[in-house]
Order: structure tokens, then sequence, then C-alpha cells
């Protein structure tokens, strides 16, 4: 029991209840769309982290095409032909007009001889030809395609610039528009697997202007801000759809701990198809 201060007294449980009272009246003075802010701080960052994970991955998709096509391009182009002409020489043997039909179908799906600049690209310079494009020339063995893949360590820091740098975390249009020029370069840094230079950026952007903190927002803004990063995630779930169920991320996804072996396997299986239409053809215009 204590003395109040009009010499009355109170008990505990009235003093528990007054300062009880007091706490709930500061949590009712807090700002209404204080838990709103919180869902869309949240969203944000899941979404940042969503786009990082679907940007590697198409960083990964577009590489090893890259590579796909530089190891596999001509043997499926070798197939093509040989295919083209296995069906024109049973033609020719049977004189068949369903024969030929299948002859003519089979020759156009042949792709068209590309030309110079193409056929030797990366393989010209100012000396002339490469020492990769001489050896094929010669019959010579030719080292295999440049490996085009980010490093460990070139992932965390593109993941780390990418959660630091990320435009959606701009309050002001020259803010976000100062960040989307940062990230392209940083995305083309990444692309190419150059860890020096996400160090540079890296350096760069600690090095650069603090963004203002966000300033407190209205709930129809909040509102609509939880809408956008809702419309942004539905489409990056597409974007990421689309990478997962195309040829080479379907490949990526056999092999995502090793995809240099795949490609291996991939190229044995079809130097092993070469060999059986070639043998197929020999006996056809025997």
């Amino acid at each position: 029991m204590t003395e109040d201060a009009t010499g009355g007294t109170t008990t505990r449980n009235e003093t528990d209840g007054q300062q009880a009272g007091q706490a709930a009246g500061q949590a009712g003075e807090q700002r209404p769309e204080a838990r709103l802010e919180k869902a869309v701080r949240a969203a944000e960052q899941a979404l940042i982290e969503f786009e990082i994970a679907v940007e590697t991955f198409r960083v990964e998709v577009e590489n090893f095409s890259r590579l796909h096509h530089q190891r596999l391009g001509p043997m499926y182009a070798r197939l093509d032909e040989l295919d083209a002409l296995i069906a024109e020489a049973r033609a020719t043997r049977s004189g068949d007009p369903e024969d030929l039909r299948k002859a003519q179908e089979a020759r156009a799906m042949v792709m068209p001889m590309p030309g110079i600049e193409e056929l030797f690209n990366d393989w010209l310079d100012s000396d002339g030809l490469s020492p990769e494009a001489e050896a094929m020339l010669n019959e010579q063995p030719v080292q295999p395609p440049k490996r085009v893949r980010p490093s460990e360590e070139a992932r965390r820091l593109y993941r780390e610039l990418a959660r630091r740098a990320h435009p959606d975390l701009a309050q002001e249009e020259t803010e976000r528009e100062r960040r989307e020029e940062f990230i392209t370069r940083v995305n083309a840094a990444y692309g190419r697997g150059d860890e020096r230079l996400l160090r540079e950026l890296a350096e760069e952007w600690a090095a650069g202007p603090v963004p203002q903190e966000a300033q407190p927002s209205e709930s129809e803004e909040l509102y609509a801000r939880l809408e956008w990063l809702s419309r942004r995630k539905e489409l990056l779930t597409l974007v990421a759809h689309e990478l997962e169920e195309s040829a080479i991320g379907a490949m990526l996804r056999m092999a995502p701990d090793d995809p240099d072996r795949l490609l291996e396997e991939i190229a044995e299986q079809l130097l092993g198809q070469v060999s059986e239409r070639e043998a197929e053809l020999a006996g056809l215009v025997q």
C-alpha cells in the first residue's frame, strides 16, 4: 500500500493497473501504418532475394547455352546433314514419291552454312586467324570453348551488391535512376564473370552517396506499393518458369553441380549418332 499525491493511499493492484493502462495508451498511440510499413519492407526484401535468384539462374542459362552451342552445335548440324543425305540416297534408290517427299523435308531441316563472320566468331582478330582457328583448319586438337560461368566469389559479390543497391530500395526518382544505372553495370560484370570489376563496383558503391532514410508513407501509398510488389513477383515467377522449362534450363537442373560434365556426356552420345549415320550412309551409296 502506498500514499498518493493527495495524501490518500492506493493498493499495489491499483498501481499495476495504472501502469498497464499507460502502456496500452502508448501502444494505441503508435502510427496505424506501422504494421503496413513493416509488411512492405518485408515484401521488398523478399522480392529482391527472388530477383537475385532469377537473375543468377538467367546468367547460368545464358552462359550454358553459349557453351552448348559452341561445343555441340556443329555436331547437331552434322547429324541434320547426314539425315538429309540418307533420305536423298534412299529416294534415289527407290524413286518412290513418298521417299522423295521425305528427302525434301530432311533437306529443308538442314541449316544453311553460316557466313565467315559467324563461322569464325571470336577466332578472327587484327593479326588474322587465332590459334584455335588455325588448329581447326589443320585438323589439330582445338581448345574447348572458354568457360564463362561466374565463380563463387563473383556470385557472392553480385548478391551483396544487388541487395545493397537494388532500385526498389530507393524512395526518390533520382536515387532510383542512379541505382538502376549502377545495377545495369553490376549485371553486365556478373554476366561476364568479371570478379575484379565486381570488387571495384563494390568499392564504388561504398564510396558513393548514402541514400536518405525512408520517410513515413501514408497507408494509400503503402497499399499501392504492396500491389506493385505483388505484380512484380508474378512477372518474375513467369520468367523463372520459362527459364526452368527451357531446354537449357532443364539440362542445368539435371546437373546443377557439374554442367560441363553433362556437355561431355551429350557430346559422346552425339558422336556415336554421327558414326551410326555415316555408316548407314556408306551402305546406301555403295
